[in-house]
């Protein structure tokens, strides 16, 4: 079972579910191609997928095109069905960052075929985790600054506010069709500037005083 902590303190979540967010910054969804989105859209990883600070990044032998995505991760503290916005801030716990690494030919491949991408967001170490800051000791203003470097150039970077839709517009949003419990995990989407990435690379990724991760790709 995979476990996440949270920052100075006693508390460790087993993760539960990972629910991601896609196309969730307006200029991401612009350059893929995609129109931007009335509502989330939500898909899934299991928790066997995920890897911590450090860990390597095994890159499939059946892609040829992994793609690094970084992002604002929520964890979930309470289990919640059918909340409100206040209700759905209250239960986010802490933030993280995150990597949802995406095999995007296959994700392409799929989409034209219209058959489920599950196979290109859900495979082993696509799910990079930090340790988590608690909302008690820090709290979220927008303005935190979520960067990638690629072998030590910038390669995304924006800030947290630019997303379409908010960590609680996203909680509640999920929390009306799936029930939310503590340890669940939520990706809430990455900025432009994704792109592929080769056995070797080193990824570099922060959102400003929450947390910073470090991996390589093998």
């Amino acid at each position: 079972m995979k476990t996440v902590k949270l920052r100075n303190t006693e508390k460790e979540f087993t993760v539960g579910k990972i629910v991601c967010v896609g196309r969730n910054y307006a200029d991401h969804a612009k350059e893929l191609g995609n129109e931007i989105p009335k509502f989330p859209i939500i898909f899934l990883k299991p928790p066997s997928t995920l890897i911590y600070d450090g860990d390597s990044i095994i890159h499939p032998t059946y892609s040829n095109e992994l793609h690094h995505e970084v992002e604002l991760v929520l964890l979930i503290g309470k289990e919640i069905k059918n909340v409100n916005l206040e209700e759905a801030e209250n239960a986010i716990i802490g933030y993280g960052v995150g990597l949802d690494m995406t095999l995007r030919d296959l994700q392409n491949e799929f989409r034209k075929e219209g058959t489920p991408w599950t196979i290109a967001k859900s495979f082993d170490t696509c799910a990079v985790i930090s340790d988590f800051i608690s909302k008690e000791e820090y709290t979220l203003t927008g303005n935190e600054e979520i960067q990638l470097l690629k072998n030590g150039k910038l390669q995304q970077n924006s800030t947290v506010d630019k997303m379409i839709f908010s960590p609680a517009e996203v909680v509640k949003y999920i929390s009306e069709r799936m029930t939310l419990e503590p340890g669940d995990l939520i990706y809430t989407g990455t900025p432009k500037g994704v792109s592929k990435v080769e056995r070797g690379d080193i990824l570099k990724c922060l959102i400003s005083n929450i947390a910073k991760l470090e991996n390589k790709i093998e």
